[in-house]
Protein backbone atom coordinates (compact mmCIF):
# COMPACT_ATOMS: atom_id res chain seq x y z
CA UNK A 1 0.00 0.00 0.00
CA UNK A 2 1.73 3.38 -0.93
CA UNK A 3 1.93 5.92 1.63
CA UNK A 4 0.48 9.31 1.37
CA UNK A 5 2.76 11.99 2.86
CA UNK A 6 0.84 15.69 3.35
CA UNK A 7 2.22 18.80 4.72
CA UNK A 8 0.11 21.27 7.08
CA UNK A 9 -0.51 25.23 6.08
CA UNK A 10 1.71 27.38 7.51
CA UNK A 11 5.20 25.47 7.63
CA UNK A 12 8.53 26.91 7.69
CA UNK A 13 9.63 29.91 9.39
CA UNK A 14 7.32 32.58 10.61
CA UNK A 15 7.06 36.15 9.72
CA UNK A 16 9.39 37.50 13.49
CA UNK A 17 11.81 34.53 12.59
CA UNK A 18 12.48 35.08 8.80
CA UNK A 19 12.48 39.09 9.80
CA UNK A 20 15.69 38.69 12.51
CA UNK A 21 17.41 36.45 10.61
CA UNK A 22 17.31 38.46 7.53
CA UNK A 23 18.70 41.32 9.18
CA UNK A 24 21.46 39.23 10.61
CA UNK A 25 22.05 38.16 7.64
CA UNK A 26 22.69 41.57 6.09
CA UNK A 27 24.82 42.97 9.62
CA UNK A 28 26.94 39.79 8.94
CA UNK A 29 27.62 40.91 5.61
CA UNK A 30 28.37 44.06 5.90
CA UNK A 31 30.15 43.84 8.98
CA UNK A 32 32.10 40.64 8.25
CA UNK A 33 30.12 39.02 11.45
CA UNK A 34 27.62 39.55 13.95
CA UNK A 35 26.86 38.97 17.71
CA UNK A 36 23.17 38.21 19.28
CA UNK A 37 22.48 37.89 23.10
CA UNK A 38 21.54 34.63 23.66
CA UNK A 39 20.40 32.51 20.47
CA UNK A 40 18.28 34.10 17.92
CA UNK A 41 15.83 31.71 17.87
CA UNK A 42 15.33 27.91 19.27
CA UNK A 43 16.69 25.67 16.16
CA UNK A 44 20.15 24.24 16.49
CA UNK A 45 20.34 23.97 12.47
CA UNK A 46 19.64 27.86 11.74
CA UNK A 47 22.08 28.54 14.66
CA UNK A 48 24.80 26.41 12.89
CA UNK A 49 23.96 28.19 9.58
CA UNK A 50 24.12 31.44 11.07
CA UNK A 51 27.41 30.67 12.87
CA UNK A 52 28.54 29.47 9.38
CA UNK A 53 28.56 33.19 8.10
CA UNK A 54 30.28 34.21 11.39
CA UNK A 55 27.22 34.75 14.09
CA UNK A 56 28.22 34.38 17.36
CA UNK A 57 25.98 34.09 20.55
CA UNK A 58 27.14 36.25 23.58
CA UNK A 59 25.37 34.12 26.77
CA UNK A 60 24.84 37.15 28.69
CA UNK A 61 25.72 40.82 29.07
CA UNK A 62 29.40 40.74 30.13
CA UNK A 63 30.19 37.65 27.27
CA UNK A 64 29.62 40.49 24.68
CA UNK A 65 32.24 41.25 22.69
CA UNK A 66 31.65 43.39 19.94
CA UNK A 67 30.32 46.98 20.16
CA UNK A 68 27.10 45.94 18.79
CA UNK A 69 24.71 43.07 19.35
CA UNK A 70 21.29 42.32 18.20
CA UNK A 71 18.79 41.39 20.59
CA UNK A 72 17.28 37.95 19.88
CA UNK A 73 13.42 37.42 18.44
CA UNK A 74 12.22 36.61 21.73
CA UNK A 75 13.19 40.29 23.01
CA UNK A 76 14.29 41.93 26.43
CA UNK A 77 13.57 43.90 29.15
CA UNK A 78 14.03 47.45 29.14
CA UNK A 79 16.14 47.14 32.03
CA UNK A 80 18.44 44.98 30.12
CA UNK A 81 18.30 47.22 26.77
CA UNK A 82 19.78 50.18 29.14
CA UNK A 83 22.72 48.08 30.62
CA UNK A 84 23.12 47.48 27.05
CA UNK A 85 23.26 50.96 25.92
CA UNK A 86 25.40 51.99 29.12
CA UNK A 87 28.19 50.26 28.11
CA UNK A 88 28.45 52.11 24.55
CA UNK A 89 27.47 48.78 22.61
CA UNK A 90 24.81 49.82 20.06
CA UNK A 91 21.60 47.46 20.01
CA UNK A 92 20.58 45.89 16.73
CA UNK A 93 16.89 44.77 17.65
CA UNK A 94 15.63 41.96 15.98
CA UNK A 95 12.31 41.67 18.59
CA UNK A 96 8.90 39.42 16.54
CA UNK A 97 6.62 42.42 16.37
CA UNK A 98 4.08 40.29 17.46
CA UNK A 99 6.53 40.18 21.33
CA UNK A 100 7.18 43.56 20.49
CA UNK A 101 3.41 43.94 20.58
CA UNK A 102 2.82 42.05 24.22
CA UNK A 103 5.77 44.06 25.50
CA UNK A 104 3.90 47.02 24.72
CA UNK A 105 0.50 45.71 26.24
CA UNK A 106 2.64 45.14 29.20
CA UNK A 107 4.00 48.61 29.85
CA UNK A 108 0.85 50.20 29.50
CA UNK A 109 -0.76 48.29 31.98
CA UNK A 110 1.75 49.11 33.97
CA UNK A 111 1.42 52.53 33.70
CA UNK A 112 -2.56 52.45 34.14
CA UNK A 113 -1.38 50.47 37.62
CA UNK A 114 -2.12 47.41 37.01
CA UNK A 115 -0.33 43.77 38.16
CA UNK A 116 0.29 42.02 35.45
CA UNK A 117 -0.21 38.08 35.26
CA UNK A 118 1.58 36.68 31.99
CA UNK A 119 0.31 32.99 30.96
CA UNK A 120 3.83 31.52 29.83
CA UNK A 121 6.77 29.85 31.06
CA UNK A 122 8.62 31.98 33.59
CA UNK A 123 11.86 30.39 32.37
CA UNK A 124 11.42 31.37 28.72
CA UNK A 125 13.33 34.68 27.56
CA UNK A 126 10.00 36.24 25.56
CA UNK A 127 8.71 35.92 29.15
CA UNK A 128 11.22 37.11 30.90
CA UNK A 129 11.82 40.13 28.67
CA UNK A 130 7.54 41.39 28.74
CA UNK A 131 7.37 40.91 32.49
CA UNK A 132 10.33 43.62 32.31
CA UNK A 133 7.80 45.85 30.08
CA UNK A 134 5.61 45.65 33.05
CA UNK A 135 8.33 46.67 35.34
CA UNK A 136 8.21 43.78 36.70
CA UNK A 137 4.98 44.19 38.63
CA UNK A 138 3.56 40.75 37.94
CA UNK A 139 3.69 37.66 37.80
CA UNK A 140 4.45 34.99 34.92
CA UNK A 141 3.17 31.14 34.95
CA UNK A 142 0.80 28.27 33.52
CA UNK A 143 -0.30 27.38 36.75
CA UNK A 144 -3.19 28.54 37.91
CA UNK A 145 -2.77 27.51 41.46
CA UNK A 146 -0.52 30.13 42.19
CA UNK A 147 -2.90 32.95 41.78
CA UNK A 148 -4.93 32.14 44.76
CA UNK A 149 -1.78 31.87 47.00
CA UNK A 150 -1.41 35.64 46.74
CA UNK A 151 -2.42 36.57 50.03
CA UNK A 152 -2.61 40.28 49.09
CA UNK A 153 -2.85 40.13 45.10
CA UNK A 154 -3.89 43.68 43.83
CA UNK A 155 -7.62 44.16 42.66
CA UNK A 156 -6.51 45.77 39.62
CA UNK A 157 -4.78 42.54 37.36
CA UNK A 158 -3.96 42.72 33.50
CA UNK A 159 -3.66 39.24 31.91
CA UNK A 160 -1.70 39.03 29.12
CA UNK A 161 0.03 35.32 27.54
CA UNK A 162 3.09 34.42 26.39
CA UNK A 163 2.68 34.69 22.37
CA UNK A 164 3.81 30.83 20.99
CA UNK A 165 0.73 29.35 23.77
CA UNK A 166 -2.33 27.44 23.00
CA UNK A 167 -5.42 29.84 22.46
CA UNK A 168 -8.03 27.15 24.24
CA UNK A 169 -4.93 26.57 27.40
CA UNK A 170 -4.77 30.80 27.80
CA UNK A 171 -8.67 30.77 27.61
CA UNK A 172 -9.41 28.74 30.81
CA UNK A 173 -6.64 30.16 32.48
CA UNK A 174 -8.59 33.67 32.02
CA UNK A 175 -11.65 32.25 33.43
CA UNK A 176 -10.31 30.82 36.09
CA UNK A 177 -8.88 34.20 36.98
CA UNK A 178 -12.05 36.01 36.47
CA UNK A 179 -13.55 33.36 38.71
CA UNK A 180 -11.38 34.30 41.48
CA UNK A 181 -10.33 37.83 41.36
CA UNK A 182 -14.55 38.86 40.11
CA UNK A 183 -15.47 38.04 44.03
CA UNK A 184 -12.65 40.18 45.20
CA UNK A 185 -14.14 43.62 43.58
CA UNK A 186 -11.41 43.22 40.80
CA UNK A 187 -10.74 45.24 37.72
CA UNK A 188 -9.76 42.70 34.96
CA UNK A 189 -7.93 43.80 31.59
CA UNK A 190 -7.61 40.68 29.54
CA UNK A 191 -5.18 41.19 25.99
CA UNK A 192 -4.69 38.70 23.60
CA UNK A 193 -1.58 38.88 22.68
CA UNK A 194 -1.27 34.86 21.33
CA UNK A 195 1.36 34.99 17.60
CA UNK A 196 -1.51 35.26 14.70
CA UNK A 197 0.74 33.16 13.35
CA UNK A 198 1.22 30.75 15.73
CA UNK A 199 -2.92 30.47 16.17
CA UNK A 200 -2.84 29.45 12.41
CA UNK A 201 -0.08 26.93 12.51
CA UNK A 202 -1.54 25.03 14.93
CA UNK A 203 -4.80 24.90 13.76
CA UNK A 204 -3.81 23.67 10.69
CA UNK A 205 -1.61 21.10 12.26
CA UNK A 206 -4.84 19.91 14.43
CA UNK A 207 -6.63 19.90 10.65
CA UNK A 208 -4.38 17.89 9.40
CA UNK A 209 -3.26 15.35 12.69
CA UNK A 210 -7.91 14.56 12.74
CA UNK A 211 -7.11 13.27 9.14
CA UNK A 212 -3.60 10.90 9.08
CA UNK A 213 -2.57 8.29 11.03
CA UNK A 214 0.95 9.64 11.77
CA UNK A 215 2.20 13.39 12.70
CA UNK A 216 6.21 14.60 12.44
CA UNK A 217 6.32 17.52 14.34
CA UNK A 218 9.88 19.23 12.69
CA UNK A 219 11.86 22.01 15.19
CA UNK A 220 13.99 22.39 18.10
CA UNK A 221 13.68 20.20 21.34
CA UNK A 222 13.62 23.52 23.59
CA UNK A 223 11.31 25.51 20.98
CA UNK A 224 7.99 26.55 23.00
CA UNK A 225 5.93 26.43 19.67
CA UNK A 226 7.10 23.43 18.63
CA UNK A 227 6.54 21.70 21.69
CA UNK A 228 2.96 23.03 21.87
CA UNK A 229 2.34 21.70 18.16
CA UNK A 230 3.54 18.33 19.52
CA UNK A 231 1.12 18.61 22.34
CA UNK A 232 -1.88 19.46 20.47
CA UNK A 233 -1.37 17.08 17.50
CA UNK A 234 -1.01 14.37 19.91
CA UNK A 235 -4.23 14.52 21.32
CA UNK A 236 -5.55 13.16 17.64
CA UNK A 237 -3.00 10.80 16.34
CA UNK A 238 0.42 9.18 16.97
CA UNK A 239 2.91 12.03 16.65
CA UNK A 240 6.24 12.25 17.41
CA UNK A 241 9.05 15.56 17.41
CA UNK A 242 12.26 15.66 15.38
CA UNK A 243 14.44 18.26 14.94
CA UNK A 244 16.35 16.67 12.31
CA UNK A 245 15.60 13.28 9.61
CA UNK A 246 18.20 11.18 11.44
CA UNK A 247 16.01 11.29 14.80
CA UNK A 248 13.51 9.73 11.98
CA UNK A 249 13.02 5.62 13.38
CA UNK A 250 11.87 3.13 10.57
CA UNK A 251 9.40 1.55 13.13
CA UNK A 252 7.68 5.04 13.53
CA UNK A 253 5.60 4.44 10.21
CA UNK A 254 4.75 0.62 10.29
CA UNK A 255 0.96 0.24 9.58
CA UNK A 256 0.82 3.71 8.71
CA UNK A 257 0.06 5.22 5.71
CA UNK A 258 -0.93 8.78 5.90
CA UNK A 259 1.91 10.77 7.01
CA UNK A 260 1.70 14.37 8.06
CA UNK A 261 3.91 17.07 8.61
CA UNK A 262 4.32 20.31 10.52
CA UNK A 263 6.90 22.70 11.79
CA UNK A 264 7.88 24.81 14.67
CA UNK A 265 8.16 28.81 13.49
CA UNK A 266 11.76 28.72 13.86
CA UNK A 267 12.30 25.72 11.21
CA UNK A 268 13.87 26.14 8.39
CA UNK A 269 12.55 25.00 4.70
CA UNK A 270 15.58 22.92 4.26
CA UNK A 271 15.33 21.22 7.18
CA UNK A 272 11.36 19.93 6.43
CA UNK A 273 12.54 18.93 2.76
CA UNK A 274 15.51 16.53 3.92
CA UNK A 275 12.76 14.96 6.51
CA UNK A 276 10.45 14.34 3.63
CA UNK A 277 13.16 12.78 1.56
CA UNK A 278 14.03 10.54 4.38
CA UNK A 279 9.98 9.54 4.82
CA UNK A 280 10.65 9.04 1.09
CA UNK A 281 12.82 6.17 0.95
CA UNK A 282 11.10 4.64 3.60
CA UNK A 283 8.50 4.64 1.10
Amino acid sequence: MTRKIEKAAGIGFCFGVKRAISILEKIAHEDGGAETLGAVVHNQQVLQRLAKIGVRIADNIDDIQSNKVAISSHGVSPQLEEEIRARHIEIVNTTCPFVHRAQIAARRLAESGFFTIIYGDAKHPEVKGVLGWAENRGIATIDYQIIPKFSNLPHRLGVLSQTTQIPSHFNEFVKKIIDYALIKDSEIRIIDTICHDIRQRQSAAIDLANKVDLMLVVGGHTSANTKHLFELCSKATETHLVKAPEEIQPAWLQGHYHIGITSGASTNEQTINEVLVKLETFT
